[in-house]
């Protein structure tokens, strides 16, 4: 949170070394504080910082920082048993053990001030939570069990450990068993449950979409649009007219495709490749002008801001913008005139965008392509599709060639490519899952993939290099310790990374994974990785993209279902199509930069955790009819508490240690393996085994196995020597590079004569 001028300066003095805790009239000294409005201010700021628990006031009144008094300010992490953790809010701190006795009224995502405990019991620091100081949030999603007067809600997030209670004039009438949102009124203490009243039914848990719509609603993604925002996209004209074509390219008459899944609705990209005489490609990259008709500021913009993305849940999208626009106007939809941003370039036989062009324009679709004929025309030589697109079918090779190109170049410089399997899942109309299938991806899907990495670099380049307030797509590098632990972990499977520094190129991580390709424990070697990595975010800084190994990206792709995106448009349309770069507008954009990469971040993970949620949801309700029966899976995790194995189709259940019933079971952490007492069995990541189902409990979208029989032990096929990896560590080129453009030598065409300003500094 941003601290106001007088807060910061509070926090400056207490966090001088000589400081002593203070009281407030010597602070008011101390600080030059001189008129009675300027005191009443100190007064003020000191509640506020000491409500939110930035400072701490003694019983003697004197104020100082938490840390200073052996507090921490972090955020409470629960667990359904009761304990939990708080991660300091700073960083670098371990996080501190709460046994259940010490939560004091704490809920999962609150932030609160905790006492750290000198005697601890384990190996982690514990503590005890003195206070709450901000609710993560005030509403729930539970079930209501209705008594005789009143009533519990259950919350569905495990994590809360409390019910709340409902009295029957609060209870808007609910039944046992009714999915519900309640507002809690008054929160838990040592003697009392908490209190809440029910502000919306969504209905009996049992009814169809009632699953969906509680996590939707969990996760505050709002479900609906505002009757104003529904009126505002109806005024959106659904054709273009001749006043929307001023000042654009028109290139209706160039062959442009889209690609994407037979299912897509909303259309963001389209896309051609010419092979020019001196072997060169180009490759234009046409994005829906989704800023043209969301205007900032208006309604519209306001409500996909909120929203930050659109939700992707099995049967059902939430999207960023109403369909009116995401599946109408603004979609690339087939032979009609559609307004774009287009993204040119000219790409040499090595990779390299040797020229690229950023305009507007006005295009026409010669065809909506499917990933599926796509991948017919070019790997299956299908002769009806390849009859029925004869004029394409060139084209669709050299896009097969150029997207090749791209790879290499790509994985030639270091990036990481996880080839994770995807799962889909089927549902019939009432919302029940009848399959679990796995999501391909074929030379279509990479093609695509390729030149949407393609402009969103060459995109984040030119931004970079004009140094214009911008928003950017980031991936930090790992940190030493999680890539270290990493490292160690892979040594079980004979894979030793030498010569580790505390910065490691990617290049290593990616020899790491080609030398797992269609091995046992390439999924789990891969999770593990994934793990021990950054999550990306967006960022008003161009500090590169370690997964991608490349310094410069953004997200341009995907306006119609990412806020960022929309952004970024923008910023095209104001400094190079409008040519603003005056003081005004990149102070502007300086000024709200920040806080945009930070919400449209949490909305990213919001989304993510909502769709994970609903895959794990439908996944049990896949398999909960499917008890006593038997399939053949592979271990995919190891622990102290039992064993996984994930089925072909990705669906995991887990093997409780007290399913393991032929031996006593001892978990071995060093090695990762479940060790048979006095049968000596061994169970390892990567064993292929066959397991019964033996439970599915939905409230926990969870499956439990039990082990039939080992099928294939994996250490049979372990390599023998072990493989050795030179991590090479990262080479601090990028501010060579810098140098480079500023000087003129690299970079000249095209952000010369812009205005130039201050290296942007991120507000703290």
């Amino acid at each position: 949170m941003a601290h106001t001028e007088l807060e910061q300066r509070i926090l400056n003095l207490m966090k001088e070394e000589d400081y002593k805790p203070l009281k407030v009239d010597e602070l008011e000294e101390v600080l030059g504080i001189e008129t009675a409005d300027e005191f009443k201010e100190l007064v003020k700021a000191l509640v506020r910082m000491e409500d939110q628990g930035y400072i701490v006031r003694s019983r003697s009144n004197r104020y100082g920082l938490p840390e200073r008094m052996n507090l921490l300010r972090g955020k409470f992490i629960g667990h359904s048993k009761g304990y939990g953790f708080v991660v300091p809010e700073e960083e670098g701190l371990d996080d501190i053990f709460i046994p259940p006795h010490e939560v004091n009224g704490a809920l999962n995502g609150d932030m609160v001030l905790v006492r750290v405990l000198k005697e601890s019991s384990g190996d982690k620091r514990e503590g005890t939570i003195i206070k709450v100081v901000e609710r993560s949030k005030t509403t729930f999603v539970g079930t209501y069990q209705a008594n005789r007067g009143f009533g519990f809600v259950v919350p569905d997030d495990k994590r809360l450990n409390m019910d709340i209670f409902v009295a029957k004039e609060d209870s808007m009438g609910a039944v046992d068993g009714h999915k519900v949102v309640v507002e809690v009124t008054n929160w838990p203490s040592e003697i009392k449950s908490a209190t809440g009243v029910i502000i919306k039914i969504l209905g009996h848990k049992n009814d169809p979409g009632v699953d969906i719509l509680s996590i939707i609603y969990q996760h505050d993604i709002p479900p609906e649009f505002p009757d104003e925002v529904l009126k505002e996209a109806a005024k959106v004209p659904d054709t273009i007219s001749d006043e929307d074509l001023v000042g654009r390219r028109d290139l209706r008459n160039e062959t442009i495709v889209t690609i994407d899944g037979a299912d897509a609705k909303d259309l963001d990209d389209a896309v051609t490749v010419t092979k020019n005489e001196d072997g060169t490609y180009k490759l234009g990259v046409h994005i829906a002008d989704v800023s043209y008709y969301v205007k900032e500021g208006s309604l519209l913009d306001q409500e996909a801001y909120k929203r930050g993305t659109s939700v992707y849940l099995a049967d059902r999208v939430i999207p960023m913008i109403p369909h009116r626009l995401s599946n109408g106007i603004c979609s690339l939809n087939p032979q009609v005139d559609r307004l774009t941003i287009s993204c040119e370039m000219i790409i040499d036989q090595n990779g390299n965008v040797i020229e690229h062009e950023i305009f507007p324009s006005v295009i026409r679709t010669t065809e909506r392509m499917t990933y599926s004929d796509v991948y017919k025309i070019l790997e299956e030589e299908d002769e009806v599709l390849i009859e029925r697109y004869k004029p394409l079918v060139p084209m669709f090779k050299e896009m097969k060639e150029l997207a090749l190109i791209l790879r290499k170049k790509r994985m030639n410089r270091g990036a990481i490519d996880f080839d994770f399997e995807e799962a889909k899942i089927i549902v019939n109309e009432e919302g029940w899952p009848i399959d679990v299938v796995l999501r391909e991806r074929t030379i279509a899907e990479r093609i695509i993939e390729e030149f949407m990495l393609c402009a969103n670099e060459t995109v984040a380049e030119h931004f970079h290099w004009m140094e214009v307030p911008f928003l950017y797509r980031i991936h930090e590098d790992p940190k030493p310790e999680k890539l270290h632990r990493f490292f160690e972990f892979i040594t079980n499977f004979g894979l030793i990374v030498k010569g580790t520094g505390n910065t490691v190129h990617p290049k290593a991580l990616q020899e790491v994974l080609e030398s797992i390709d269609g091995l046992p424990e390439e999924p789990v070697i891969s999770t593990m990785l994934l793990r021990s990595l950054q999550q990306a975010r967006y960022y008003p800084e161009s500090i590169g993209h370690f997964g991608l190994s490349t310094d410069f990206y953004t997200h341009f792709t995907s306006p119609i279902r990412r806020y960022p995106d929309l952004i970024v448009h923008r910023l095209i349309r104001t400094y190079l199509f409008e040519g603003d770069v005056s003081k005004q507008s990149i102070f502007k954009w300086a000024q709200v930069m920040d806080e945009i990469a930070d919400h449209t971040s949490e909305c990213e993970r919001r989304a993510v955790d909502a769709e994970r949620d609903v895959e794990a949801l439908k996944k049990a309700q896949f398999m909960s009819d499917k008890i006593g029966e038997e399939f053949v899976g592979i271990v995919s995790s190891v622990t102290n508490f039992g064993i996984f194995v994930e089925l072909p189709n990705t669906i995991e259940g887990l093997v409780h240690i007290t399913n393991l019933t032929d031996d006593y079971y001892h978990f071995d952490e060093r090695q990762m393996i479940m060790v048979g007492e006095y049968t000596g069995r061994i169970f390892r990541i990567g064993d292929e085994v066959k397991v019964r189902v033996a439970n599915v409990n939905l409230d926990e979208s969870s499956i439990d196995f039990e082990i039939v029989d080992m099928v294939k032990s994996f250490h049979k096929v372990r390599r023998e020597a072990p493989k050795v990896i030179h991590a090479e560590r990262k080479k601090k080129k990028r501010k060579e590079e810098d140098e480079r453009g500023r000087k003129g030598k690299k970079k000249e065409k095209f952000y010369e004569g812009v205005a130039k300003k201050g290296k942007k500094k991120k507000r703290k």
